[in-house]
C-alpha cells in the first residue's frame, strides 16, 4: 500500500515550473543526442552506452559524493538529542518518515538535504549553524530542508542538471580530442562534427540557465512550505537574516571550500562580494526570500 503524501502544502507553481523546465531540457537532450548520432553515425551504440552510464552514475551516486564532500557525519539521538528532536517534530507535523540525521564539522552556518527519495534522504546541519540559531530558527531551516525531501527536489535537480554535465563533457572531449582539426571537406557529417564543440557549449549554457531558474524557484517553494508547516514564517526569516549576516564573518578560505556545494545549501556561501557566482546563483536573493515570508506572515495573521 502506497504511503500518503506528506502534509507539506502543495505548490502548483513549483509543479508547473518543474514540468516546463524538464520539458525544455528533455527537448534539448533529444536534439543534442540526435546531433551526436548524426555526426558520429556508426558510433551510436557507444554514445548511448556512455550517455546511459553517465546518467545512472550521476543519479545514483552524486548525492552520496556531495554528502561526503561536505563532511556529513551521521549522528545518533544520543549524540545530538536537540537536532534529532527537531527533526522528529518536523516529521510528525509533515507525516513523513524520518531521514538520516547528520552533522558537518564546519563553522560555515548552513544545512542541506541529500537523497533521491524519502527512504534514502539525509538531512545535515553544520556545527556553525547549530551554535548560532535559536530552536525555533533551527526548526524553520530544517523544515525547509525537509521540504526538499518531500518534493524530491534532489532527484529532480539531478536529472535536470544531467544534460549540462553531458554537454560540458562533450565540449571538453571535443576540444582535447582535436575535433576542430578534422578536415570535413564537403561531407555534411564532417561539418557537423566540426560544430560539435560549439553546439555542446550552447546546449550547456541553455541547460545551465534553465536549471538555475528551476533551482531558485525550488528554494522559494521550500521557504514557503516550511513557513506554512511550522506556522512561524518570522522564525525562518530570522534564521535567513542571521545566517546571511554571519557569512560575512567567516574566513574567505572556509567560504571558498563550501562554495562548490552551494546548490545543496540552505544559504549559498560566496567567497567574493561581487562574482559571477552571485549573478548566476542557484538561490534567490535574501530580499526575495524575506519578501515572500513577509507576505506569508501577513496572510497567516488575517
Amino acid at each position: 500500500m502506497a504511503r500518503a503524501r506528506s502534509r507539506y502544502a502543495p505548490d502548483r507553481g513549483l509543479t508547473g515550473h518543474m514540468v516546463t523546465t524538464m520539458f525544455l531540457i528533455g527537448l534539448l537532450y533529444v536534439v543534442f543526442v540526435g546531433v551526436l548520432l548524426a555526426a558520429l553515425r556508426g558510433s551510436w551504440p557507444i554514445i548511448l552506452i556512455i550517455t546511459g552510464g553517465l546518467f545512472i552514475a550521476q543519479f545514483w551516486f552524486s548525492d552520496r559524493i556531495a554528502a561526503y564532500g561536505m563532511g556529513a557525519r551521521e549522528v545518533t539521538p544520543e549524540q545530538a538529542p536537540e537536532l534529532h528532536g527537531t527533526i522528529d517534530r518536523i516529521c510528525a507535523l509533515a507525516d513523513m518518515p524520518k531521514p538520516k540525521v547528520a552533522i558537518a564539522e564546519s563553522d560555515v552556518p548552513n544545512a542541506f538535504a541529500t537523497g533521491r527519495s524519502e527512504k534514502t534522504a539525509l538531512v545535515c546541519a553544520t556545527t556553525g549553524l547549530l551554535r548560532r540559531l535559536e530552536p525555533e530558527e533551527l526548526e524553520g531551516v530544517l523544515a525547509h530542508e525537509m521540504s526538499h525531501v518531500a518534493h524530491r527536489d534532489v532527484a529532480v535537480m539531478t536529472i535536470a542538471s544531467f544534460l549540462g554535465v553531458l554537454a560540458g563533457i562533450i565540449t571538453r572531449i571535443a576540444l582535447w580530442g582535436g575535433f576542430a582539426r578534422s578536415r570535413p571537406g564537403n561531407d555534411p557529417a564532417g561539418i557537423l562534427l566540426l560544430l560539435i564543440p560549439l553546439i555542446s557549449a550552447v546546449v550547456y549554457a541553455i541547460s545551465f540557465l534553465l536549471t538555475r531558474l528551476l533551482s531558485r524557484y525550488r528554494e522559494l517553494s521550500a521557504d514557503r512550505a516550511a513557513a506554512l508547516l511550522t506556522g512561524r514564517p518570522s522564525a525562518l526569516a530570522s534564521a535567513l537574516t542571521k545566517v546571511s549576516g554571519q557569512m560575512a564573518r567567516i574566513p574567505t578560505e572556509d567560504l571558498r571550500k563550501a562554495e562548490p556545494y552551494n546548490a545543496f545549501y540552505f544559504m549559498p556561501a560566496f567567497s567574493a562580494k561581487e562574482s559571477l557566482g552571485r549573478l548566476f546563483s542557484s538561490h534567490p536573493t535574501l530580499e526575495q526570500r524575506l519578501d515572500q515570508l513577509t507576505r506569508i506572515s501577513t496572510d497567516l495573521s488575517r
